[in-house]
């Protein structure tokens, strides 16, 4: 039998029900949970956009005028005003424009926090404050509010007035220290570690503090950062320096922990490999007909092949130019050895399996028509994650949401 988890409100009073393939009669996960998203860029929007993929009503509550900074700032558009960046982290929600530098928008914002769960923001620590929008000021509002701040190094510390950016985060938490190829010039990860990662510890957070609330029925506050998300993924990083003194370096393609598990050039091109246990080596030598490299004490075991990484590399880059890469990765799977292309995004969001998973979506906005957009990674079997929702034109719901406060007459806005 399924049944709401959260249900300190109505319904009537959140965001409209799912629809997909979820079990018929359940609601998504996250049903009866709002969410103010006073977020901006990305790691903000991306964990308020997790929370409204699983069903959670969020309001976007964005500057009038010019609203996320996103929606202006990347360098290309499509057919509208609103950036594919934007497009790609906002949607699931409502968008309601409050100047939150006034009285009337200040009001009007604590109005929200009386129906909501969740607000998260990522100001620079002390913003809020001077808006009438930080923890100390809702949570007296709303002792059951959960409120996530997102920063750049976190809301104490000697770093915590400093401005958050990810290729910062990733400068001073290490990530670019142990990227890119040994003795070339610095490289940051292409991914933005730092502020998706920032986003989806958030999220976690926030879940946890919301079961927590079940049994204390209060809310909390949770602070993370940009840089304590950096330091939190570099889980090799860290632990190769703490066993060995050392800080570990740019490995190009390599892995701290196991040897072969690279990139190598085959005759037309480069693919990966990964022989990341003893087993694996064994048989790994077979393929590439190398039979006697099983017996050579230089890479007699896992920890051997690590510290002698590049000479191994070199012992064995001679066998792999003599066949396409394809070839190559087609012998490695045969053999139960795990190996792959290196695909670039035109083929890895453009493929057989990619399409199977459904892990690249359309989505139907009013003015952008039919554009495509990255799925869900969590594949939930009975309450699955949906888009109900486009990404909001700004101020697109402003008389809704008003209506929905007790804001708005038939002569217009009451307070805002």
């Amino acid at each position: 039998m399924c049944k709401m988890r959260f249900e300190e409100k109505p319904m009537s009073e959140r965001a409209e029900g799912a629809s997909g393939t979820e079990t018929p009669g359940c609601q998504p996960p996250l049903s009866g949970l709002r969410v103010l998203d006073l977020s901006q860029v990305m790691a903000g929007p991306f964990c308020c956009m997790l929370l409204g993929d699983m069903g959670a009503d969020v309001i976007k509550v964005e500057p009038p005028g010019v609203g996320d900074q996103t929606r202006k700032s990347m360098g290309f558009r499509m057919k509208g005003e609103d950036s594919p960046g934007f497009l790609a982290l906002n949607r699931n929600k409502r968008s309601m424009t409050l100047d939150l530098k006034s009285e009337q928008g200040q009001r009007v914002l604590h109005r929200l926090v009386e129906t909501a769960d969740i607000l998260v923001e990522n100001s620079r620590p002390g913003v809020t404050r001077k808006l009438a929008a930080d923890y100390e000021t809702l949570s007296r509002i709303n002792p059951r509010l959960i409120y996530a701040s997102i920063s750049g190094f976190g809301q104490t510390g000697p770093w915590s007035q400093r401005p958050g950016f990810d290729l910062i985060a990733q400068a001073m938490g290490g990530v670019i220290s142990a990227t890119g190829i040994p003795g070339a010039e610095p490289v940051k990860s292409g991914i933005p570690v730092g502020d998706l990662g920032a986003g989806m510890f958030a999220c976690y957070g926030i879940l946890s503090a919301v079961i927590g609330r079940q049994q204390t029925g209060r809310g909390q506050y949770i602070d993370t950062s940009l840089l304590d998300a950096t330091l939190a993924l570099s889980v090799w990083e860290s632990t190769e320096y703490w066993a060995t003194g050392k800080s570990p370096g740019p490995l190009g393609t390599a892995n701290r922990m196991s040897a072969p598990y690279q990139a190598f050039e085959a005759s037309d091109g480069y693919f990966v490999v990964g022989a990341a246990n003893q087993k694996l080596w064994l048989i790994f030598c077979d393929v590439i007909g190398r039979p006697e490299l099983k017996d050579d004490a230089r890479y007699a075991n896992n920890v051997d092949r690590v510290q002698r990484r590049s000479e191994l590399a070199e012992e064995l880059r001679p066998a792999f130019r003599t066949r396409p890469a394809a070839e190559w990765v087609d012998k490695f799977l045969s053999a139960g050895v795990p190996a792959g292309p290196i695909y670039d995004y035109g083929v890895a969001l453009d493929n057989e399996h990619v399409h199977h998973r459904r892990a690249v979506i359309d989505i139907d906005h009013p003015v952008e028509g039919s554009f495509r957009a990255l799925g869900f990674p969590a594949k939930l079997s009975g309450t699955p994650a949906s888009v109900r929702r486009p990404p909001p034109l700004l101020g697109q719901h402003n008389e809704e949401i008003l209506a929905e406060l007790g804001l708005l007459d038939a002569a217009g806005p009451v307070t805002a």
